[in-house]
This record gives structure tokens, sequence and C-alpha cells, in this order.
């Protein structure tokens, strides 16, 4: 599961607001051979794409003006829970890069693996499960410098599953190219759910 970050992306026009933006702002749609639209997270997928807005409110846009089958030129279905769906496979997605920093070794748990690895100015993310109290994620970040990047938007059952073990409260990956993918990961759902005016 590797997506490759280009900074030299195509543009590409929205279907749903005919705005033009390069492929990292936009998700990229097939249409599978039942006649479904098919999201492309990684735009590896072959055939025509159809490109929506990264955002929730977008998708759902394109799905109720039947925006699918104007982009491809034929009918295509898209089921009304794409825009539910597309938001759990960009959470899998990003936690799959941590999947594979702990694999790799770059990634820690647990309060003293933690703090002892952000102490040292080897992590690049701090990562804190939504629930984590306040005083914990005070804690921690407080040795941080400012170029470490705050993560809080996994539940403990999101993470746990990540890491392979329970209770992961809190969480840092070390410097490199993982945590970069893990950070544009995150950033896109980020952007995804945040809300749009127009």
């Amino acid at each position: 599961m590797d997506v490759e970050l280009d900074e030299h992306l195509t543009e590409r026009m929205c279907v749903v607001t005919r705005e033009v933006h390069d492929e990292d702002a936009l998700l990229r749609f097939v249409r599978g051979p039942d006649g479904t639209a098919v999201p492309d997270l990684q735009r590896k997928l072959q055939g025509r794409g159809v490109w929506v807005s990264l955002s929730r409110e977008r998708v759902r846009e394109a799905i109720k003006k039947n925006l699918f089958s104007r982009g491809f030129g034929a009918e295509t279905k898209a089921a009304p829970e794409l825009a539910d769906l597309i938001g759990d496979l960009l959470r899998k997605l990003a936690l799959s890069y941590f999947s594979l920093a702990k694999k790799a070794g770059l990634a820690v748990s647990g309060n003293s693996k933690v703090e002892d690895m952000v102490s040292k100015n080897k992590a690049q993310i701090i990562l804190h499960a939504a629930e984590a109290a306040p005083d914990g994620r005070r804690k921690i970040d407080g040795l941080a410098g400012p170029d470490v990047t705050m993560i809080n938007i996994f539940k403990v059952d999101e993470l746990d599953l990540a890491f392979g073990r329970s209770n992961v409260i809190h969480a840092a990956v070390g410097r490199g190219k993982l945590a970069e993918k893990l950070i544009w990961a995150v950033r896109r759902i980020e952007r995804y759910d945040a809300q749009v005016s127009g």
C-alpha cells in the first residue's frame, strides 16, 4: 500500500465544482465493470478517471446530482453510503502507514517509550488517541520541538488495531519517509471532513 508523494501532480477538474486543482486536492473514481463508481484513493486503477474535490460534502453532492454518470458519459451508480465508505478508507490508509512504521521499528507506544523518543528529538509525529486525557497530552507535547506534528484524530480501537496491541493512548513515529506519508494521509482525512461553503 504505497502512495508516492509527487510534488509535480497533474491538475484535474472537479466534476462537482468545475474548479481545477492538483490531484492531491481531489479524489479519483473509476467506473467498475458493474457500472458503479469506484474510489481510487491511490490513483492506480486502470480506466478513465472522474475527479471530485477531497470533501465528504462534494462526494455526497456528486452522488445526489448523478454527476458520476455525466463524468463517465455512461450510467454510473454510486451507493448512498459512498461518502462514508471513502472516509473509512482514508482512515485505514493512514493507519496502514502507522502499522508499517511499527513493523519497521520506527513507531513506539506507551508513555515512557514515547517520552523517551520525543525527548531525544527522534520523533516526527506524536499520536494521541482522541480519548487521551489532556494532562497526558500536555506532558508529552511539552517535550516536543516545534517541528513535531501532533495527531489526535484516531480512537483507541483504531490505534490498537494498527499497533497490534491493546490500549494504545500515546504513540510516536520516528523521522523519515513513513512519517511524512502518515502526515500526508492525515491531512487528507482532515481536508475530507472539513466543512465547505458554497
